[in-house]
């Protein structure tokens, strides 16, 4: 089951609000956090963690899933948000009694955290992971790494300054039907690849809470070009280990926002509800209401807003041209009102195909497995059956939590560990795409930031 992202931010807060947040004043010099509890070639006793974002990802998988699974190896020193109803019931979700803040700055000068995890809204993450950084702390963010190529050049300007890790939590690549996926391709079951057909389904349950949300908006998500795609084009830039190029893409707003003839504020109180598909009734989630709903008067935010407001400016229906450094071609599409949820995937090579398509949610029945199909030229086809990890995401929040916190110096054969360059890679190929929409013409990687794209993936 998909968890919404980032939740944690009023929609409608100004520039100048997320500045006072983020103020600080003093200086903590970069390093002298880790160097203070932990020793350079082995692993910390506990880790020293600050959330900065307590939206439901925040408080759940980087939250009371930490508290619950990690504790032997984190300890939370700091909550922090700009909705104070929010962090406090975060506090009392999440079982922690550390102090809240609704100051960035302040909460790291109190706390002294060794690694700030940053869970707010996407467009905002720039903020907390520069500031982070130049006060000493390594950071975990939640993908997509920020929204725009301005922002990603000034994240890499900050790592480059500071010499602090960067890690985004792109989990698919842990899960293991993924990671087969990979190790076929790793070994040369296929040949050499040449070109990949990726087409992503959402269903009319999940693709319409992104209309619903703050994700709705280009300006907080970056269009799901970048908040949703940009896992997708990350597991392609991980199984092909390569970089993309150029981009070219077609986008447009056909089933959600302005394309109804009817239109509430939110769910709650919709003389509509009768009529409407997509009504929701958030007050039969106690989490919901205690996270969002009776926290709305502090900051506005309606988490069950109408998927059809005339404010909502994103795409719903996606496709991509992308042409990576090592030659390989892919096409690749994202629907958000789908019958069904899941995705299809086929890799063709010199030597044969490796395909996939997987089922996520209804109308199905899920089987405890997910399969590969790979067949060769003028040969025979194999199906490969992977169970499934225990978890979220096919086993992969649970492993890539792991690696993060307590397999930090193991091996990594498949190479799923992804920093700062993975996450530029993955945002700008969707920055790429949605720039390619506005303009119509293609757009080069290579144009957006100081990174080149690498025929292998450095």
């Amino acid at each position: 089951m998909h968890l919404p992202d980032g939740e944690s931010m009023h929609e409608k807060l100004e520039p100048m609000t997320r500045r006072k947040f983020i103020k600080t004043s003093g200086t903590v010099a970069a390093g002298t956090l880790l160097a203070s509890s932990t020793s350079k070639g082995r692993p910390p006793n506990k880790r020293r963690v600050a959330l900065v974002g307590t939206g439901i990802r925040g408080t759940g998988m980087w939250g009371r899933d930490l508290v619950r699974d990690y504790a032997d190896v984190v300890e939370f020193v700091g909550l922090c948000d700009i909705n104070p109803g929010r962090l406090e019931y975060a506090k009392t979700y999440m079982g922690v009694s550390c102090p809240t803040y609704t100051d960035f700055g302040e909460m790291v000068r109190a706390g002294e955290p060794e690694i700030v995890i940053v869970a707010t809204v996407d467009s905002t993450h720039h903020e907390y992971i520069i500031r982070a950084m130049d006060l000493g702390c390594d950071v975990v963010t939640e993908k997509p790494m920020t929204t725009d190529a301005e922002k990603c050049q000034a994240i890499l300007d900050a790592q480059a300054r500071t010499g602090k890790d960067l890690i985004v939590t792109f989990n698919y690549r842990y899960s293991p039907h993924r990671q087969q996926m990979k190790a076929f391709l790793m070994e040369g079951r296929i040949g050499r690849v040449t070109s990949v057909d990726f087409h992503w389904y959402l269903d009319v349950y999940h693709g319409a809470d992104y209309f619903r949300r703050w994700h709705g908006k280009e300006r907080y998500g970056g269009t799901l070009f970048v908040h949703k795609s940009t896992h997708h084009f990350d597991l392609l830039n991980w199984w092909l280990e390569s970089e993309p190029e150029e981009v070219f893409a077609y986008g447009d707003l056909e089933y959600y926002g302005h394309n109804n003839e009817f239109r509430h504020t939110n769910c709650r109180g919709c003389p509509y509800q009768d009529r409407c598909g997509h009504y929701t009734d958030i007050t039969r989630s106690e989490r919901m209401m205690s996270l969002y709903v009776n926290n709305e008067h502090y900051d506005g935010y309606l988490r069950d807003g109408c998927v059809w407001s005339n404010e909502i400016d994103i795409y719903d229906k996606m496709a991509a041209q992308i042409r990576y450094a090592n030659g390989v071609q892919v096409s690749y599409s994202c629907t958000t009102y789908s019958p069904y949820e899941g995705y299809r995937i086929a890799f063709n090579g010199t030597q044969g195909r490796l395909e996939a398509w997987v089922k996520e949610r209804q109308p199905w029945e899920r089987e405890p497995y997910d399969e590969i199909r790979v067949t060769d030229n003028f040969g025979e086809s194999e199906l490969i059956q992977v169970p499934h990890g225990g978890g979220g995401h096919g086993g992969g929040d649970r492993r890539l939590k792991d690696r993060i916190f307590r397999d930090t110096m193991q091996p990594d054969p498949y190479r799923q560990a992804a920093g700062s360059r993975d996450g530029a890679m993955s945002i700008l190929t969707g920055v790429a795409a949605r720039e390619s929409v506005k303009t119509g013409e293609p757009v080069r990687i290579a144009s957006l930031t100081s990174l080149k794209p690498r025929i292998v993936r450095p």
